[in-house]
């Protein structure tokens, strides 16, 4: 790849807290990614919204809220109805493993849970960007 990796990382919904998705900001920061983060309380819309005009490599939504099921879906019907198919969308946070089954059924790439070291975020979201290819 050419340039940078653009991620844009996104708290939807009411969770309010966004420590953990400063860190993974920050590392992916320091691994050369180019990072937008839309702070708290941002709705599906705003969020694809902002994804698709940054002409991000990777959305990523971090969920503490227990709404992955409600939001996810939300945000692929955006995607959707935007013509966007080659964008990677990535979720993080506090998920059951039922629901990341499910989310990974419906076209959610990766799911990376609370306790995934951010050195195995980078090569994740390196690897889903590689296997993709060019845009």
């Amino acid at each position: 790849m050419n340039r940078n990796i653009r991620v844009l990382l996104a708290k939807v919904g009411l969770d309010g807290h966004d420590r953990g998705i400063k860190v993974v900001a920050r590392a992916l920061r320091d691994a050369g990614m180019d990072v937008v983060y839309t702070g708290l309380h941002r709705s599906p819309e705003e969020v694809v919204a902002a994804a698709v005009q940054e002409d991000v490599d990777v959305l990523g939504i971090s969920l503490l809220s227990g709404a992955q099921m409600t939001i996810f879906p939300k945000v692929i019907d955006g995607l959707k109805a935007r013509g966007v198919s080659d964008m990677i969308l990535v979720g993080g946070g506090v998920m059951p493993d039922e629901d990341v089954a499910a989310l990974k059924a419906m076209g959610v790439q990766e799911i990376l849970l609370q306790d995934t070291p951010p050195n195995q975020i980078i090569e994740t979201i390196r690897r889903l960007v590689a296997q993709r290819g060019e845009r």
